[in-house]
C-alpha cells in the first residue's frame, strides 16, 4: 500500500470501529444465548432433582461451597471396601470427612464430567426421598486419567429452616 492511500486506509478503519462501537457490536465475538439452559444454573433445591443438578454443577465447577450446600450437617457417605479384610466391608464417613476428600478430589483433577444417566427407581417415606442413580464420571488430571461409571442410591430430606431438599447418605453401589 503506498503512502497516499495510507490516511485513506486509516480514515476508512477508524469509521467502520466508530460505526461498529454505536451499533453497539463486537464482530469477533460470540452472540450471546437467548435461552440459558437449566443444566448451567444454580438451583434453590426446591426438588431433590434440583439438589442433582446443583451437585453435578458443584464437581463440574469444582466448586466446594456449593458442594457443602447440598449435604444435610447429618450427611453420611458409604461404600464398600473390597481390600478390607476379610473379603471386604462397607465404610462410612460423616459431612466432615466427605468435604475433605471432596476437596482434595477436586484439587487432584483439572476436568470433572459428571453425567446423570438415568434413575432406576425413586421412593419417597416418612419425609425422605430416595433415588437409585447411574451415572458416568470422568476425571482428567495431569497424573491420572479415570472414566467411571457407577451407581448411588441418594437419600433426601427436605430442611424446614431454609426450605431446601439436601442429600443426607449417599452410598455407593459402584463396582
Amino acid at each position: 500500500m503506498s503512502e497516499q492511500n495510507l490516511p485513506t486506509y486509516t480514515r476508512l478503519c477508524v469509521c467502520l470501529i466508530i460505526c461498529l462501537s454505536l451499533y453497539g457490536c463486537n464482530p469477533f465475538a460470540p452472540k450471546l444465548a437467548n435461552d440459558i439452559g437449566q443444566s448451567n444454573v444454580i438451583t434453590d433445591q426446591q426438588t431433590p432433582e434440583e439438589v442433582l443438578q446443583n451437585f453435578k454443577y458443584s464437581y463440574t465447577f469444582k466448586d466446594s461451597l456449593l458442594y457443602s450446600d447440598v449435604l444435610e450437617k447429618s450427611f453420611v457417605f458409604e461404600f464398600f471396601d473390597p481390600i478390607l479384610p476379610p473379603s471386604g466391608a462397607f465404610v462410612t464417613w460423616g459431612r466432615d470427612v466427605d468435604l475433605k476428600t471432596t476437596g482434595r478430589l477436586f484439587r487432584e483433577f483439572d476436568v470433572i464430567d459428571l453425567v446423570w444417566l438415568n434413575t432406576l427407581f425413586e421412593e419417597s417415606e416418612n419425609g425422605l426421598e430416595r433415588r437409585f442413580i447411574r451415572f458416568n464420571m470422568s476425571l482428567f488430571g495431569s497424573n491420572l486419567n479415570f472414566i467411571v461409571t457407577g451407581t448411588a442410591i441418594f437419600t433426601f430430606e427436605f430442611n424446614e429452616e431454609d426450605n431446601k431438599w439436601r442429600i443426607v447418605r449417599w452410598k455407593d453401589e459402584s463396582d
